[in-house]
């Protein structure tokens, strides 16, 4: 009997070589696993089931792990409001980590002595991958094709069509990743340190032009409504929202970064959902939450951010994270009003009951209810003492 072998399989140029070449030339029985984190509609997991069986596997299945996508990691992006470098929302870094996790679960069930992914040598998806079958499925071996064979995009090609696989692989102009948590978009604008993608390659054109607002409902800080609507599931109110703001070509971007693998590199993304979640939350949150706490959640995001997108989601210590992160949500509760415009978006402002706002206390600049100006007087005598005492004690010294 062959050995079996479980495939990440998306159906494009990388996974469709492997199929061909871990059956074909290893002699292997190819079983393969699309894992779906919100990005694929239901006509195009069929299409992707079609061209696995017709490239010649053992065993298909398609995994949906969206809503396991969303509770235990997009939740916790949101909670942080986290952006790595302050632009990029991590679609991909997060949601490969679940595809690998999904994956490693198959080829447990299926008792494969080996697994495989179609990464390259030359990005991150190579580490994540590897790292998440290292921990999850010690005992399997890992095989890369395109990694170990240094494969260019036109030896893959004509490996196919030698043996008589159809595809009209060089159309492909950009390499689009979509999720529910954005879509990533790479082409060789994005291979050198000046060039920016064409409107055209973007995934979703401008087609509005008229601006609206949009009412975001957080309930102890998760996205549970959307202006007259409310969702128990919050995957549904972010699906909606990508609907409404996509077409104004907002939440665009080329983020710029530092690999896993020591390298800089570029990817632009479209991401106008999440863009639009994470400035609302952090709006509402800097309205709820004591200067201290947004101090220590903007710390502990960042590491957050950094561990999941170098491939360390299952390191204990994010686990902790999030135990914080989410103890930090109590009160983030409220309406957030957006204002979406062709290319733009911002926050008109927000309504909670847990505002720290309060004009019950004083409204900055004009009036203090809470305190007296001899109060203040004592309390700025008091905190520049220090810095007083510094300055005299060296200029005595000085002279």
């Amino acid at each position: 009997m062959k050995s079996k072998v479980v495939l990440a399989f998306s159906g494009g140029l990388d996974t469709s070589y492997c199929v061909k070449y871990l059956s074909e030339d290893r002699g292997l029985e190819v079983h393969s696993v699309l894992v779906d984190t919100g990005g694929f509609s239901a006509e195009e997991v069929r299409a992707i089931e079609q061209r696995a069986w017709s490239l010649g596997v053992a065993n298909h299945v398609t995994v949906d792990v969206t809503d396991k996508f969303y509770r235990e990691c997009i939740k916790y992006l949101v909670f942080g409001n986290i952006l790595k470098n302050n632009t990029y929302p991590l679609s991909v870094s997060a949601e490969r980590m679940f595809q690998a996790i999904a994956v490693a679960d198959y080829t447990r069930q299926t008792g494969a002595e080996y697994v495989a992914h179609g990464s390259t040598g030359a990005g991150n998806d190579q580490v994540r991958f590897d790292v998440a079958f290292n921990i999850l499925i010690p005992g399997v071996k890992i095989l890369t094709p395109i990694r170990d064979n240094k494969l260019s995009r036109e030896d893959e090609i004509n490996y196919l069509r030698a043996r008589g696989v159809p595809g009209e692989w060089h159309k492909a102009a950009y390499s689009i990743n979509k999720g529910i948590w954005g879509t990533s978009v790479g082409g060789r604008e994005t291979l050198t340190s000046h060039g920016y993608l064409p409107e055209s390659a973007f995934p979703t054109q401008l087609s509005k032009e008229n601006p609206e607002t949009v009412h975001l409902h957080f309930e102890a800080g998760e996205l549970k409504g959307l202006n007259d609507q409310r969702f128990e599931n919050p995957v549904d109110a972010i699906k909606l929202l990508t609907q409404i703001a996509a077409p104004y070509a907002i939440g665009r971007d080329i983020h710029v970064g530092d690999t896993i693998i020591g390298i800089k590199g570029r990817v632009g993304f479209e991401a106008a959902a999440p863009l639009v979640i994470l400035k609302a939350h952090h709006a509402l949150e800097k309205h709820v939450l004591t200067k201290w706490q947004q101090y220590w959640k903007e710390q502990l995001a960042n590491w957050y951010g950094m561990l999941l997108h170098e491939g360390q989601f299952l390191d204990p210590a994010m686990r902790n994270i999030e135990a914080f992160l989410a103890d930090t949500q109590g009160h983030v509760t409220g309406t957030v009003h957006v204002q979406l415009a062709p290319y733009r978006f911002y926050v008109l402002g927000i309504e909670s009951s847990y505002d720290l706002m309060s004009a019950k206390f004083g409204s900055y600049g004009e009036m203090n209810n809470a305190w007296t100006g001899d109060d203040v007087r004592g309390f700025s005598k008091i905190l520049s003492n220090q810095t007083m005492i510094y300055g005299k004690v060296n200029e005595a010294n000085e002279q």
